[in-house]
């Protein structure tokens, strides 16, 4: 049996209704679990980024992406494994304030885990943290085991490719160069 591990799935599409369904669908054909799903515009003005994440094996993966790049929707569909991203998950906690007041430890867990306070009342305190999946899960444990935590929400994964642009970036460049170099040979086939 082949070994499975987690990817990350980058789609690229405009923002069309309907078009998450259909995504998902393909992975609940294949028996894959969405571990995180984030969707938001890219830094290409009108195109939206999928980033999910799923355990698989790569053959399933490659099967799957190519199933995803056929819906007329989708501009491009990519997979990574962990070392060809940079990549992070946020995660929001809220705590009790007078525990958290009572309780010395708590400044060592912000400062060890770099985490930050976003809001302050009279009943609750909301952390923040922002990292990997392991980071946001450890705090979470060590804040349950010092004062309870009250409640606990994470993001999916964000992430972007090491190299120097988005893959999509360069399949657009390359057929817009294309496209230029048939229009090119059109207009001189008139003269």
């Amino acid at each position: 049996m082949t070994e499975k591990k987690l990817y990350t799935v980058i789609i690229f599409s405009e923002n069309t209704v309907g078009l998450l369904n259909q995504i998902t669908i393909i992975f609940t054909r294949r028996q894959l679990n969405i571990e995180t799903l984030s969707v938001s515009p890219s830094a290409i003005k009108g195109i939206h980024k999928f980033t999910i994440t799923t355990f698989s094996d790569q053959d399933t993966m490659d099967k799957v992406v190519k199933q995803i790049d056929k819906r007329v929707d989708i501009l491009k569909a990519y997979y990574n494994v962990d070392e060809e991203l940079v990549y992070q998950e946020i995660a929001l906690y809220k705590v009790s304030t007078e525990l958290f007041i009572q309780n010395v430890r708590v400044e060592e867990l912000i400062r060890k885990y770099n985490a930050r306070i976003l809001d302050i009342n009279e009943s609750s305190i909301v952390l923040e943290k922002t990292g990997r999946y392991e980071e946001t899960q450890e705090l979470f444990k060590e804040l349950s085991k010092t004062i309870g935590v009250l409640q606990f929400i994470r993001s999916g994964r964000i992430a972007i490719t090491k190299g120097r642009v988005e893959r999509l970036s360069d399949m657009l460049t390359t057929l817009e160069r294309k496209l230029e170099e048939k229009q090119d040979t059109t207009s001189d086939g008139d003269e």
